[in-house]
């Protein structure tokens, strides 16, 4: 099942659609997900090493358990020195981050490992829900158990524990995606949610993740090694709806980040209602005259018109053309204005899986860069290793870094353009 923003698609070609932020996610009834360090701040942080370091102290139920500080960590971020150019960051994230068995959780896990790539999954919480337990899941204004996305299976529940606590121990984050994922212009849509609506889907979001031997029964299993408490500090809303009425329950809760603003630049954020508006981001599509969203599903709809399985012969040239629009996206920010670039993915394999191909493609050519630049020009971050920093900087920098446009180089270059007294 496959869930479209309806915003732009009536009367508008792909590339109109692309530019109004359409996303989706899907997934089939069986249950399928939709779906450094050196100096100056976030990234790098080494290999996992699979097991805690510190005591184990169950929290509630002991579905999750504090660890202490997180593994694989990069040094704290500091301000930049007067003249200095701003690293390179790049963010991938991956939404529902469920496993249904086709490898695709587990492959990642290991790309981010072999390419010293830290990356955010925003975990769907009705994935820790067992079906049998779904009544227990109150959607605002929908029925007792509704998503428009599938449960696991027990089987596949019990693989997604696994990998997010690979994951954290590997340095990773754990957002949240929410739960049943209702877009479109419906009533139960979470375009229509009210602020108390959010908090009620975050606080059942939360209980799913804290609360699932509870909802299982299968006590027996390792806790996932962190406090979601505090661990969970921002999200991506399905199909990049209802921000506007999230935000205040986003900033009470203490949120830093929300990655739901639908066709963002590659423009340096800012905050919005107090919290970083981390948008997904317009990016040069190859042999087209528009730009397109930088998320798999965007690309596969301008590719495809929301086909999955469209002709194979044509599989070829839709990696390709996948591959440079992510790869033009960080040549593009890196030779220019430096703005972070984000990348938004699912763990899908709509037409041949090669979104899943691209998205590979593009790490492991960011990451040969990163080898070849200097230490800590380029860093592959997490959303909360990326605000770390951006929390870390002097406000009239980041003022002076927005000042920039897509595209645009700093005048005189950086050492000019940051110097001392330039930002003031």
């Amino acid at each position: 099942m496959r869930h479209i923003s309806r915003r732009g698609v009536l009367g508008l070609g792909a590339g109109a659609a692309a530019g109004l932020g359409l996303t989706g996610c899907g997934t089939g009834l069986g249950g399928g997900p939709h779906g450094a360090g050196g100096s100056g701040g976030s990234g790098g942080g080494g290999k996992g090493k699979g097991k805690p370091e510190k005591k184990v102290t169950p929290i509630g139920d002991g579905s999750t358990a504090r660890t202490g500080r997180q593994p694989n960590q990069p040094e704290k971020p500091r301000a930049l020195e007067p003249g200095e150019a701003p690293p390179q960051f790049v963010v991938f994230s991956w939404d529902g981050a469920g496993d249904v068995g086709n490898g695709l959780f587990e492959r990642f896990l290991k790309a981010g490992r072999d390419h010293d790539a830290h990356m955010t999954f925003f975990l769907s919480g009705i994935y820790l829900l067992p079906e049998s337990k779904k009544r227990r899941y109150l959607p605002p204004n929908n029925a007792p158990g509704a998503s428009d996305i599938g449960y696991l299976t027990d089987a596949h529940i019990k693989s997604t524990l696994g990998h997010l606590r690979t994951a954290w121990l590997d340095g990773r984050e754990i957002g949240t995606h929410f739960n049943g994922h209702f877009c479109g212009d419906g009533f139960g849509s979470v375009a229509r949610w009210t602020p108390k609506q959010w908090r009620s889907e975050i606080e059942q979001a939360k209980s799913f993740v804290t609360e699932w031997k509870t909802n299982s029964g299968w006590t027996d299993l390792d806790p996932l090694p962190f406090d979601y408490e505090k661990e969970l500090v921002g999200g991506r809303t399905p199909c990049l709806l209802g921000q506007q009425n999230l935000l205040p329950t986003a900033r009470e809760l203490g949120w830093r980040y929300d990655s739901s603003s639908p066709g963002g630049l590659q423009v340096w954020p800012r905050k919005k209602q107090g919290v970083w508006d981390l948008p997904l981001q317009s990016v040069p599509f190859p042999g087209r005259s528009f730009e397109v969203l930088s998320m798999d599903y965007n690309i596969m709809y301008n590719q495809s018109q929301n086909s999955t399985q469209a002709p194979p012969a044509n599989y070829p040239a839709y990696r390709t053309q996948a591959t440079g629009a992510y790869v033009a996206g960080f040549q593009r920010a890196f030779e220019t204005n430096r703005a972070p670039l984000f990348i938004g993915n699912h763990f899908e394999e709509w037409n041949g899986g090669v979104y899943m191909d691209a998205v590979e493609g593009a790490l492991k050519h960011i990451a040969r860069a990163k080898e070849k630049a200097a230490d800590g020009e380029i860093r592959i971050v997490s959303f909360r290793q990326f605000v770390d920093w951006m929390d870390a900087q002097r406000p009239e920098v980041l003022a002076k870094l927005r000042t920039l446009g897509v595209g645009q180089e700093p005048a005189g270059g950086w050492k000019d353009f940051l110097k001392a007294g330039s930002t003031a």
